[in-house]
């Protein structure tokens, strides 16, 4: 395969969520323009096909891919991936983490406020959903800096959604991951300047992927989305794939620290129309 120019043969992406959905994509489309994978993800024996497959995608590219099966906010476990990477580096002189890829996508679907105290939300899963789908972030990317894994010219994407200003049926704890999510890249992108990175939200619009199917009434949310999208259609993983590539050209260094849509303009409409208008 043609090398992409954007990319270098030696640059690699780190994606935290790499064995579907929004990760998935993003392995396979960063593959296809020249960079190789390491993917993080956390899979049992019944999904494991659809991690081997996104594998061979990638290597259908001619990149490298090198999957590690782990809790991502298991500080022990991030340590050891990123020591692991550390050394394949120092084996092959050169390599560096173009992107780090924040897409993980486990939390706790319960309100607030229930009538029976183990139908609400418990502080340990509240402090879990936080920890994982936004904390886990500065972690990573604290790591990778002491590392010196990342140089000049890297790139941070943190998916965010709508909910992060938003609120759903038992999304509450999600919706304040997402928040705080966004609040961890600004702070990023003012820490990560000096260095030559950035570092910004992707929000993608409304798309039917496995975690969205677990959050109550996503049947109707696709529905809803579907109808109000100015494109008529549901947002995909490849969507925000092609636009995270777009984002690694080097005229983008002045785009950091922002929330970047990525649904076709679905967020900005609030109403739905009748069939016709």
């Amino acid at each position: 395969m043609k090398q992409d120019p954007r990319f270098k043969p030696h640059e690699w992406a780190l994606i935290l969520g790499a064995s579907s959905g929004f990760g998935g994509a993003a392995a396979v489309e960063f593959a296809r323009h020249g960079m190789n994978i390491f993917g993080v993800h956390l899979d049992r024996q019944a999904t494991m096909p659809a991690v081997q497959h996104i594998i061979k995608e990638i290597r259908h590219f001619g990149r490298e891919a090198v999957f590690y099966n782990i809790n991502a906010a298991d500080t022990i476990k991030q340590a050891e991936t990123l020591d692991d990477i550390q050394e394949r580096f120092s084996a092959s002189p050169g390599g560096t983490v173009k992107v780090l890829m924040h897409s993980l996508a486990f939390g706790t679907l319960k309100p607030f406020i229930a009538k029976k105290v183990d139908e609400a939300v418990s502080q340990a899963q509240m402090e879990m959903t936080l920890d994982v789908m936004a904390h886990s972030l500065v972690y990573w990317m604290q790591g990778l800096m002491i590392r010196g894994l990342m140089k000049r010219g890297g790139r941070v994407f943190a998916m965010t959604s709508s909910g992060g200003h938003s609120v759903l049926p038992s999304y509450g704890a999600v919706s304040a991951a997402k928040a705080a999510l966004e609040s961890h890249v600004r702070q990023l992108a003012m820490e990560l300047g000096p260095f030559g990175i950035t570092a910004n939200a992707m929000m993608a619009g409304v798309t039917d992927t496995p975690a969205l199917r677990k959050i109550p009434g996503a049947v109707r949310m696709l529905e809803v989305a579907r109808a109000k999208n100015p494109g008529r259609r549901l947002t995909t993983p490849e969507d925000v794939a092609h636009a995270m590539v777009l984002l690694c050209e080097d005229g983008a260094l002045w785009v950091s620290g922002n929330v970047i849509g990525v649904d076709g303009g679905e967020d900005v409409v609030s109403y739905v129309g009748q069939k016709g208008e």
